[in-house]
């Protein structure tokens, strides 16, 4: 499949992408990009740690378990 095909076949682009696209098609300099990166990887690394937290709330794990989960074989 060329990617022409892969392309055309992608989904659409949200409005959040577009906003980023049109964003780094600026004349910024790296040093900005940087910038925005490490604030879009703190945005994501938040919202990953209040999920893990919802989930270990949701499970009742404990850290013993974690242990156990390191610890074992499967």
């Amino acid at each position: 499949m060329s990617s022409i095909e892969n392309i055309s076949n992608s989904p659409k682009l949200n409005s959040l992408q577009i906003s980023l696209l049109r964003l780094f098609s600026q004349n910024i300099s790296d040093d900005q990009t940087l910038e925005i990166r490490k604030l879009m990887m703190n945005y994501f690394d938040v919202q990953l740690k209040a999920e893990l937290e919802t989930v270990i709330e949701e499970k009742g794990y404990r850290e013993d378990d974690f242990r156990q989960m390191l610890n074992s074989k499967s």
